[in-house]
C-alpha cells in the first residue's frame, strides 16, 4: 500500500510530529511505499535545522533527516507556510526541500492514503 503523510504541527508542544514520525518508520517497517512526507502551517518548524531542543529532547529535524537518508523519502516544505514562518533553504534541514502546495495534492493522488497529523 501506498502512503503519504500531512505534518501540520511543530515539533515542540505536539503529540502530532512524535506521532508522525512513529508512523512514517512503521509503513516502511512494514514494507508500504512511503510516498511523501508534505509539511504544511506550523509543520514547517519540523524542517528547521537551526532549532535546539531542550535538553533530553529528540531532535525532529534530525530525526527526519535521518529517515529521509535512510529511505529516501520525499520530505517536502509547503513554500507559502515556510516563507511565513522563517523557514528558508538556507536553514532547511538535510533531506528536506521546498515546493509548493501541488506537491501536496499530486502525494494524495499518487498515494492509496493520505494520513494527516495535527489540526
Amino acid at each position: 500500500m501506498k502512503f503519504a503523510i500531512l505534518v501540520n504541527e511543530g515539533p515542540f508542544g505536539h503529540q502530532a510530529t512524535a506521532s508522525a514520525l512513529s508512523f512514517a518508520q512503521a509503513v516502511l517497517t512494514g514494507g508500504h511505499e512511503l510516498v511523501r512526507v508534505f509539511f504544511y502551517m506550523d509543520g514547517v518548524y519540523n524542517a528547521n535545522r537551526l532549532a535546539s531542543p531542550p535538553a533530553g529532547e529528540c531532535s525532529t529535524a534530525r530525526a527526519w533527516s535521518e529517515l529521509a537518508a535512510e529511505s529516501r523519502v520525499d520530505l517536502v516544505v509547503c513554500i507559502a507556510a515556510g516563507m511565513a514562518r522563517g523557514v528558508r533553504e538556507a536553514n532547511l534541514a538535510p533531506g528536506f526541500r521546498i515546493s509548493g502546495l501541488g506537491q501536496m495534492v499530486e502525494a494524495a493522488v499518487l498515494a492509496d492514503r493520505l494520513v494527516t497529523f495535527g489540526a
